[in-house]
This record gives C-alpha cells, structure tokens and sequence, in this order.
C-alpha cells in the first residue's frame, strides 16, 4: 500500500511530458500567460500549456502543434487550454473558429473543445472544425473526418464523419444534425497546410510525437556520426551557439524556459542533447521515443564570484549546452521516475545524481559555447543575441556551474516572455467572451495562482518553481479572478470507438432535416465578389421539426460564423474604409450596433412568409 500511495503522490507532482508549440503566428495574435491577467504579443516557439489564452485579432491567424495534432485559430478567435497533460487536451473555446487535426490518438488520451453551449469530445483521427458564437449563442461543430461526441443540456450524441452539429442555446440547448457544408476559405487553408505537412517525408531518427520534427529538413542536414548515430546540422552562420539566439521565459511549472528565435528552433532546444563534431554544432536526438518528454531547457547554468566585474553591479549568469550522456536533473519538482524518463533516451545509464555542480560538463571546453547575459537583462527576458556580455576565457575557465537553473526570480516581463513595453495597444478579446462559463465534460484543474501572489514566494528560492502544497495555500487566500466553468455530466456517455452511424443509440437522435435556413454558401476564392444578401434556397422545404423558443429568430444561424460569402454580406458603406478584403467583413457583423434585435431582424421581400408557430415538439437534448 505504501507504494501504490508513493506512486500517486508523485503523479500528482510530475509535470506534464507534452506542451503546445506556438508554430506559426500571422497578424495580430496576442497571447496571455496562466495567471498574469495582463495580453502580450504572441511569440513563435512558445510552449503553452494549462491555464495560457490566445487571442487572433482580425486577419490574424495562429496554429499550434500537440505532437502530431495540429491546431488553428482563425482570425477572432478567443481560446484557451484548460487543461492540457499527458490524458487530455481540454480546450476553451470562447469565440470564433478552430480546425483541428489529429493523426494519431491513444486510447489513454483524450481531445475535449468546451464551448458556452456544450462540450465536445474528439474521439477518432480525423479534421474537425468548431465554431462558437456568443452573439448568437451557437456552436457548431462539424466532423470532416473521424467522430466526435456532444454534450449538451445534460445528454450526449455523436456526430460521424460529413455531419455538422448544432447547438443553439446555453440554459436549455436544442441540437441538429444536418450534412456537412462545404469547405470555406478557412478550411481550405487549413487543409492546404495539412497536405502541405504530409508531402514533408516521414521523419526517420525522431518521432512524430516531437514538436517541431517538420522543420528540420528545410533548415538542416543529418548525418551518420559514428559516436553518436544520427545526428542534425543546422545552417547557420560562423560563430553560432545552441541558446543563444532568443531569450528566456518564466513558464509554470517548469521554471525558466529557453524560446529560440529560428524558425525550426524548438524540438532541438527541449529534447536531445547538443555536441559539437567537424567544426560545428550538431543536435543529437537519442534513441526514438514514442512520445520524447519535453524539458524546458537542456543547459547547465555557470557564474561565481569572478562573473561580477564583467556585469556590474547586479551580476551575471551564463549557460552552456549539455552534450550527449549528461543528465539533466531538473530543477522544478519531478519524482525520480521522471528524472529517467526525461533523460532515458539521451543517456544509457542514469544514476543517482545528488550534486550537479561537482561535474565538468563536456560542451565547457568548446570555444564559444558559454553564453552569458546579466541578471537584469536575464530576468526581463530580453534577447540574448542584443544583450549578451563577452566574457573571456580566462573568465569562463574559472566558472563554476551552479545547477540546472538561474538563480535569477522571474518577473512580470519573464511571465510574458519579453518587455512590457507599448502593452496597451495589444489587441485582446472582449471581457464579456472571456467571463462567460463554458460546459466543460472532463472536470478542469483550479484556475492558476496569479503570478502576483506567486511573485514573493518565488523570490524566496530564486529560480525555483513552487511546490504544489504553497500552490494550495496560495490559492485558498485568493478569490476566484474567473468564474469557473460549470461540468456537464451527461448521463449515458458514449465509449470510443463509436458504432456505425445505423446503430440504434440509446438516446433521442436530433433533428436531421435539411440545414437551417441562412447557412452559408460553398466556398469562394476571395477575388469572387459575393452577390448581396442571399436567403434560404426557397425550393428549400422549411424546417419545421421544432418551433424555435420564443425569445429567438427563426433559425439563421450559419455552420461558420466567422466569414460567410454570401448568406450576410455587409454592403460598402457599412465597411471601415481600411477593409479592403471580402473576408474582413465579420467584425462589422459582429458589431452590435450593425445587428439589429431579433425580433426586428429585417426579412428578405422574397423569404418565406411568417407561419404560425407550432407546439414545440420534445428537444432531442432533454
């Protein structure tokens, strides 16, 4: 029993092995760390995890990679990871639109998208997209390929591979299923960067389960080292160093965190080891892991006494890269099974270690591989490349290592990933979108300290992570900044894999008449100019499998929200005069002075005339 016990203690204390890797940022994208309650620019190569928002302004687009799974924002989208750890990826979608591709899902892992109207569990490989609309209180979700399942109003249904669900309604939800609509301009790029990744060739010496794998072959070259196996060349240039271009970052629970400025600076920078063979740097990967567990920097930080004339009065810290059969001993609180498992595929026999300062690290010796920068500059996360101090030789000889991490407390700017400065005019999401509750199914971890509360406690042990027990204590003396969100826990859920669409389900299945009325269009490039507004096809039987509730138009929601072609263009003199893309006119719809109430939404002289409302039939969620 006292071992079953130790186990679970130590579970509970180990951080996650995977994160999500900010890959791709075009336009306008903000990004807010867990617990600062304050937006920054986002940051190519930033490990998110539990408790980080991102936010896509207008024309602005983010992806995201969670090993193999890929995530993309569209352009105002408000998301956020609830809860992302080696069982699930539980994300918060407040507004606008997600496509999401899994290539590969076990059965001990789980995809969950929380939205103000229900949950939605991924359950098979496949693409999916999901919009939110707060405006209209709808989510849609519609499955390309795989399957999903959807809780709402306290009882779940799966949508299969083409369909498209709806969820209208946040108290009492009703739900559709109806075909799946064709591909908009979002799906098409998203599918274009799909296909794109597949010609990639398969990776050979690293998993795909590794951030950053895809990279790898446009800026680099492998080789067969006979001491090391394969190993990984980056073109650079003359002079260059491994965690030198970039900066560091303070990201919870692992402490300081190296971001790398290059475009394929990631999967090099958190997994393998670094040496240095034939007059340059080579990555070396290590054995193939299914999944490699991310580290948050593979260095041993120097300094000592002597360090302090070459960086005034506040003093100085350096780092150098660990070389292959050097263990990394972390510096954030892990269980010794962890320590194996992060350094298991990099070193053949890891020990006990108790002191990693009485070593001499191999990668010392290497001319020009100690990179120094003060504390200041350090904890303000600037960029090394600009900041860094020349230290000499002799300097560098005499350095003593003092461990796997920077004696240096983190700071506002550490937590943001870079300078306070010009803050104000970050753009962010609407305070409404992010208070609103969404329905989650998987029961989320508490909201985060804010690092406000946290900052004294980390400046007693500088560089040091808290435990979990001071999280505790710090967070029962904080009131909740966010409301939480409410668990929805439907009664008969339904176990993966799914059965064939024919079988007899055990709950009401939704409408799958034809689609609501005022859906969008298929697809058109953005040089077609769409014709004026365009109603419900009128050879279109009208739906009438239930009354909508009296507080809500007939039904014209649309499958995707953020840019319809057709069904809700904005005409010229309703457009800012610096909007010159056709898909740039959902942020005029959005207004809520340009949307008039429901019950006087303007009808088109050729809809349907107004029928008698029927008795409404039994919802298919109640």
């Amino acid at each position: 029993m006292l071992a079953a016990c130790a186990t679970a203690v130590w579970a509970d204390v180990d951080p996650p092995s995977r994160v999500a890797r900010l890959n791709l940022v075009s336009g306008a994208v903000s990004f807010e760390a867990a617990g600062l309650d304050e937006w920054a620019a986002a940051t190519v190569n930033y490990p998110m995890t539990t408790g980080d928002h991102l936010w896509a302004d207008d024309q602005a687009h983010a992806e995201m990679h969670v090993g193999s799974t890929i995530i993309r924002l569209d352009s105002r989208t408000a998301f956020s990871f609830l809860r992302l750890d080696d069982q699930i990826v539980q994300m918060r979608l407040s507004e606008g639109s997600l496509n999401i591709t899994i290539h590969y899902l076990s059965e001990d892992d789980a995809y969950e998208v929380d939205t103000p109207n229900g949950a939605i569990t991924l359950l098979r490989p496949g693409t999916y997209r999901i919009n939110s609309d707060p405006d209209r209180q709808q989510t849609v979700i519609t499955v390309r390929g795989g399957e999903a399942e959807v809780t709402a109003g306290g009882s779940a249904f799966p949508v299969h591979a083409r369909q498209a669900a709806y969820i209208t309604g946040t108290e009492f939800p009703t739900t559709e299923v109806h075909p799946a609509e064709p591909r908009d301009y979002f799906d098409e790029w998203a599918l274009n960067r799909d296909e794109r990744e597949q010609r990639r060739p398969a990776p050979r010496y690293v998993s795909r389960e590794t951030n950053g794998w895809e990279d790898l072959d446009d800026y680099g070259s492998w080789s067969d080292n006979p001491g090391y196996g394969y190993v990984w060349m980056p073109r650079v240039d003359a002079g260059w160093a491994p965690y030198r271009y970039g900066r560091w970052a303070w990201v919870e629970p692992w402490g300081w965190t190296w971001i790398d400025d290059s475009p394929w600076g990631f999967a090099p920078f958190h997994y393998g080891r670094w040496c240095y063979v034939s007059g340059g740097w080579a990555w070396v990967p290590g054995r193939m892991a299914v999944r490699p567990v991310y580290a948050p920097a593979l260095v041993v930080f120097v300094g000592g006494p002597r360090w302090a004339g070459s960086f005034g009065g506040g003093g100085g810290v350096g780092w150098v890269p660990l070389a292959p059969g050097e263990v990394f001993v972390p510096a954030y609180h892990v269980s010794p099974t962890y320590v194996n498992r992060v350094n298991v595929v990099n070193v053949t026999n890891v020990t006990n270690i108790t002191n990693v300062t009485n070593v001499r690290y191999a990668n010392q010796n290497v001319p020009g591989a100690v990179t120094a920068i003060s504390r200041s500059d350090f904890a303000n996360s600037r960029a090394v490349s600009r900041s860094g101090v020349n230290v000499s030789s002799q300097t560098v000889a005499s350095a003593q290592v003092i461990g796997m991490t920077a004696p240096v407390a983190p700071r506002r700017e550490s937590v943001m990933g870079h300078s306070a400065d010009n803050m104000t005019s970050i753009p962010r999401p609407r305070e409404s979108v992010l208070a609103h509750p969404v329905v989650t199914r998987s029961v989320p971890p508490p909201a985060p300290v804010p690092f406000a509360a946290r900052q004294q406690a980390l400046a007693e042990n500088p560089g040091r992570p808290l435990d979990n027990a001071t999280l505790t204590n710090l967070r029962r003396q904080m009131p909740v900044a966010r409301p939480e969100a409410p668990v929805a826990r439907p009664a008969a859920p339904i176990a993966r894999p799914i059965e064939p669409a024919g079988r007899v389900q055990p709950y009401e299945t939704p409408a799958t008449g034809p689609a609501p009325a005022g859906r969008p269009q298929p697809y058109e490039p953005p040089n077609a100019r769409p014709q004026p507004v365009q109603r419900a096809n009128p050879d279109r039987p009208p739906v009438v499998e239930r009354a909508a509730p009296e507080a809500r138009p007939q039904p014209v929601q649309r499958a995707n929200p953020d840019r319809p072609p057709n069904a809700q263009r904005i005409e010229p003199e309703q457009r800012r005069t610096e909007r010159v893309e056709p898909r740039t006119e959902r942020q005029e719809i959005r207004r809520d002075e340009r949307r008039p109430a429901p019950q006087e939404r303007p009808r088109d002289e050729k809809a349907k005339p107004e029928k008698a409302k029927p008795e409404r039939p039994k919802s298919s969620d109640r």
